[in-house]
């Protein structure tokens, strides 16, 4: 009897000892889903680019932190708040918070973000490839190009961009951007923000590239003050 009742409390700890085991496991188990929920739970910041947002220490009387998310960026959200004055905050950290307004869900920003940088570095590589070319009023192709046409033939031939074909029609495509917001890409114009006589491609390091005159031909130069450009407008997806 005594054997047998050894037995049995054996047989008891051991199924307490592989209860435990299971409920330990269950544990783990719901901790993983939580972790896979949380890091399924992705936003991307979508403010201005070339910007960021500020990240708070609270969504209650926040302080800044000094620190910022970069426009495109990709983070999880751990958990969400409203303030009291309606606003929408996410947690993305210990301590770390950001306001929900200047996010969309998922990363579809980023992919945009990703893709139009590529497709810059492209307009980019191939306006550099033209620098030296011959200027010729209305030319269109590496023979020799006038501003508007290296415009057109650069889009066209690096990502497939049609662009309409004078500098009056080219500045009613894409959207304006600020001179101070100036992206690889981007074009620039001179004159009259209505119908420009000029405009070259930006490249970058407050540097563009364009088709200046038929003794220049097709150069690189830099922005001036004396020889600035009306406005800016972002063609690229």
């Amino acid at each position: 009897m005594k054997i047998k009742s050894n037995i049995a409390k054996f047989t008891t700890a051991a199924a307490l000892a592989i209860t435990g085991i299971a409920v330990v496991n269950a544990g783990n188990a719901n901790s993983m889903t939580s972790n896979v929920a949380a890091a399924t739970n992705k936003v991307t910041v979508n403010y201005i680019p070339g910007y960021g947002v500020n990240i708070w220490n609270s969504y209650e009387n926040p302080t800044f932190t000094g620190q910022r998310v970069q426009h495109g960026t990709v983070v999880n959200v751990i958990d969400s708040e409203t303030d009291a004055k309606g606003n929408v905050w996410y947690e993305i950290g210990p301590d770390q918070w950001i306001q929900a307004k200047y996010t969309v869900k998922g990363s579809v920003a980023a992919k945009h973000v990703t893709t139009s940088t590529k497709q810059a570095k492209k307009v980019v590589k191939l306006a550099k490839a033209e620098v030296g070319k011959a200027y010729v009023w209305g030319g269109t192709s590496p023979s020799g190009f006038d501003c508007s046409g290296l415009v057109q033939y650069v889009y066209n031939q690096a990502i497939g961009k049609d662009l309409t074909r004078t500098t009056y029609t080219q500045v009613k495509q894409g959207k304006e951007v600020s001179m101070q917001d100036l992206k690889p890409g981007d074009l620039l114009f001179w004159g009259s923000a209505d119908a420009p006589y000029h405009v070259g491609i930006y490249v970058g390091n407050n540097q563009f590239i364009h088709a200046a005159t038929p003794e220049q031909g097709v150069i690189k130069a830099t922005l001036s003050s004396y020889f600035y450009p009306s406005v800016a407008k972002r063609v690229l997806n």
